[in-house]
């Protein structure tokens, strides 16, 4: 690997004659271009297709971290061809691809994912995977799905105990029907039978 000098390097540079091999994790360090889509081709830092020169508007920040970014286009810093406003350090934009992935990956500012999408893949931006988001795997929004089911009565009178609920009658479970964050069973709140909202003491 001509970045970090160790064996197994099996990427190399699509520029014809050129003999650069790289790791895949080597790529961001030394500001190569792998490209997920299409040929899926992959550069070293000297053949890395290149954006359109932009110039960039005096104390211009990072969209992503705030930090400023080179009054031009660069290997170090990108602009976005769909707006024409947001600017972007390399490393930050390579990040926000990695846990965006394909599915989300859109112009913070324009909101555009196509447009942006394309712009970024044919300049020297390392392209994201065709996946979905980091912040959608492995469960992670699981609980927001979960339905509050247990009484929180002063005291439960349910001989079954505060997660038992029925479909109807005296232990059937009520839902606070404003913050939906506390329930009690009928007879435990002193609820007639017909009762089909309640809320609690909090609300």
């Amino acid at each position: 690997c001509f970045i970090c000098g160790k064996r197994g390097a099996t990427i190399t540079c699509w520029q014809k004659g050129c003999k650069c091999r790289f790791h895949i994790p080597c790529a961001m360090e030394g500001k190569c271009t792998t490209q997920f889509f299409k040929h899926y081709r992959s550069f070293c830092w000297e053949h890395s297709p290149q954006q359109a020169r932009m110039v960039a508007p005096e104390n211009t920040t990072c969209l992503i971290c705030l930090d400023l970014v080179e009054g031009r286009t660069s290997n170090g810093t990108l602009g976005c061809l769909a707006c024409k406003h947001a600017w972007f350090r390399r490393a930050c934009v390579q990040n926000y691809a990695v846990r965006a992935g394909f599915v989300c990956f859109s112009c913070l500012h324009y909101q555009n994912q196509y447009q942006f999408l394309m712009g970024m893949s044919s300049s020297s931006f390392p392209s994201c995977t065709k996946r979905g988001p980091s912040w959608m795997e492995e469960g992670a929004y699981a609980q927001l799905r979960d339905r509050h089911s247990r009484c929180d009565g002063r005291q439960c009178l349910c001989p079954a105990g505060r997660k038992e609920a029925e479909r109807e009658g005296p232990w059937q479970l009520l839902l606070c029907c404003c913050c939906a964050a506390e329930g009690t069973h009928k007879r435990c709140s002193s609820l007639k039978h017909s009762t089909t909202s309640w809320e609690c003491d909090t609300c």
